[in-house]
């Protein structure tokens, strides 16, 4: 089993939804490094304020997480507000205030540099490439972006991508990028861009992988979501986690990935911020998994 790096954003969320305000600990790393933690060990890198709650923390170091590489700096953590409509199928940004993660430079400590399995969370392109400067022949490297930089930052965008093996992106944000609308035509378009994978999320209807010739559909499992905030960042990690748990990026493992990164973000979405990752069992994974396998199983005659 090998390790995992991830980078991006540790918050404080403020999510209103049909059931209430709710004040929780949110960020792409936070989300991510929780799933794959289901798998592997996890070093995280991020940036928080002192207003962090320190058990927190030590939840992370408990579920195997690495925080000697999450600064904590004086000031606010970042702090994000938003308002779901009452199906959670769209929701409106209230605040953004980016406090200590507006001064955000990641550094890698010395012994996270060699991680073979490095997760590079929706954070600008910029400090995306700056952390591959300084990692060291990764064997695998996720990254997810969204439009805010594929429309601000196109140029750092196109440079990070041609160093990425696998782009995991949403189904809007991927025509807005490639340009194209069918998917076949915006997958080809985003693998000439430079990565080897893409895995285009399509929310509530599941996730395709394509790799070169190879393509997957994984659906999504059915249930009553509670909150999809930290969902896509779920799914990346336990996808990346499983792939480090195997050791070996081969097409079957990958397919298996989807699946368990799907899990994970079935699970993530059935309660409020991290609640629903904090509870769930290696067992109630195994059992949804296979509930997973039994959806998409038939007899060829």
């Amino acid at each position: 089993m090998s390790s995992m790096l991830v980078v991006g954003s540790v918050a404080l969320d403020t999510v209103h939804n049909a059931r209430g305000t709710h004040d929780v600990v949110g960020g792409s790393a936070t989300f991510a490094a929780f799933a794959g933690s289901f798998f592997t060990d996890v070093q995280l890198v991020g940036i928080v304020g002192r207003d962090f709650p320190d058990d927190v923390i030590r939840t992370m170091r408990e579920r195997g997480i690495d925080t000697s590489g999450l600064e904590v700096a004086d000031g606010k953590t970042f702090h994000w507000e938003g308002r779901y409509t009452d199906d959670l199928t769209a929701r409106e940004t209230i605040v953004t205030d980016l406090n200590v993660f507006e001064h955000f430079d990641p550094k890698i400590p010395p012994k996270f540099a060699e991680t073979p399995f490095v997760m590079l969370g929706n954070i600008a392109p910029e400090l995306q490439l700056a952390v591959l400067d300084q990692v060291k022949g990764p064997r695998l490297v996720v990254a997810d972006t969204m439009n805010f930089w594929i429309e601000g930052k196109p140029d750092e965008v196109a440079k990070l991508l041609k160093r990425v093996d696998v782009l995991v992106i949403n189904e809007e944000e991927a025509r807005q990028l490639s340009g194209r609308h069918h998917l076949v035509h915006v997958a080809g378009e985003l693998l000439d861009l430079g990565p080897s994978t893409v895995i285009i999320k399509q929310g509530e209807y599941g996730a395709w992988l394509f790799a070169g010739d190879h393509v997957f559909s994984a659906p999504a499992f059915l249930l009553e979501a509670q909150d999809p905030t930290g969902a896509g960042d779920s799914f990346a990690g336990g996808f990346l986690g499983y792939i480090a748990k195997q050791g070996n990026t081969e097409p079957d493992t990958l397919r298996r990935a989807v699946i368990y990164g799907s899990t994970l973000a079935s699970f993530c979405v059935e309660g409020i911020g991290l609640e629903r990752l904090l509870s769930v069992s290696d067992e109630e994974i195994a059992a949804r998994v296979e509930k997973f396998r039994r959806l998409v199983e038939f007899a060829a005659s």
